[in-house]
């Protein structure tokens, strides 16, 4: 009897819709399954890997002046994270707020219930006395919701170099419209990796061991298990390019070969012309102006930067106007 996948619709509809568009590109967001999770651990642990590590000096080094700036005047507080994750750097943070008795709450938002109900677990385990009230949904909905019962001032975390994965325009969206959801008053606590030496950005997405390599691929092994297709891993190459002017990082996976692929489990053929490069992640890097015209586009004023010693890493103060 022969094997059938069970197929999910929305991952096989985001994928071949990405795969047909000129050039063609593969979604970022599916990176994630459980053996993306494990090597995007490994990533961080990278010596090229920067970014975690800087952003981790930022909030052990400053915070106390970060929870003296996120109290302003005001007593209390809300502060509500987006895109957790494991929580680590949150957690820096946390510890502190709830050891110098500041009268806060802990609001992580996310989709997923089960990764609220693990975030959760972590951080009490690590921090037994915080006050923690998880919200599960998408971001401006849960946003809008706190706003329109708004009986503190809520300050948003936005972590790591979330933003940019969105590339510029769509990050600049994205934040007029979290800008949208909140008061006056209300602020916004923002990673922002930095224009730094070409070379350093280069070696972060193409490390001597491979594993942001083996991440890449990761990807169309995923597409393989999930939709029975036959990429041979061996037939392409990952590569990163950086723009120096431009501040863009992109990463493709070029087909060495002209090749089909087969989908078997819904019927879908690719064709690849020899070094055909699909696209698969944009990762932006910014300079303190872009900063600058970023927040005052979204209807926020600066407050603060708190930077690393090297400065290679940012995580920006803002107030809603």
């Amino acid at each position: 009897m022969e094997h059938t996948i069970e197929v999910n619709k929305t991952f096989a509809k985001d994928v071949v819709n990405a795969l047909n568009q000129t050039p063609k590109q593969l979604p970022s967001m599916y990176f994630y399954n459980a053996e993306g999770d494990r090597l995007f651990q490994k990533i961080m642990a990278l010596d090229e890997y920067y970014l975690t590590r800087a952003e981790m000096e930022i909030v052990k080094s400053h915070r106390a002046e970060i929870l003296k700036s996120f109290l302003g005047g005001d007593a209390n507080f809300r502060l509500v994270e987006l895109g957790a994750g494991d929580g680590t750097k949150t957690k820096v943070l946390l510890e502190h707020f709830v050891n110098e008795g500041t009268d806060f709450v802990y609001s992580p938002i996310d989709i997923s219930q089960s990764v609220l109900n693990q975030l959760e677990e972590g951080v009490l385990k690590a921090v037994p006395n915080l006050k923690i009230d998880c919200i599960q949904g998408d971001y401006f909905k849960a946003l809008s919701e706190l706003n329109s019962n708004h009986l503190q001032k809520e300050v948003l975390l936005f972590l790591g170099s979330t933003i940019g994965n969105f590339g510029l325009e769509a990050g600049k969206n994205f934040l007029k419209e979290l800008s949208n959801n909140l008061s006056s008053g209300d602020m916004l606590f923002i990673g922002f990796d930095l224009m730094k030496d070409p070379r350093v950005v280069l070696a972060a997405y193409d490390d001597r061991e491979g594993v942001t390599r083996d991440f890449n691929l990761n990807l169309l092994k995923r597409i393989n298990d999930e939709l029975d297709a036959d990429f041979d891993v061996d037939k392409f190459q990952h590569y990163p390019t950086y723009n120096p002017i431009t501040g863009e990082t992109k990463s493709y996976l070029v087909s060495r070969e002209a090749q089909q692929v087969h989908f078997k489990a819904i019927d879908y053929t690719l064709e690849l012309k020899q070094w055909e490069a699909i696209h698969t992640e944009v990762s932006q890097k910014y300079s303190f102006q872009m900063i600058e015209e970023f927040a005052q586009y979204a209807g926020f004023k600066i407050v603060r930067h708190f930077t690393d010693s090297k400065e290679l890493f940012v995580d920006s103060l803002w107030e809603k106007v």
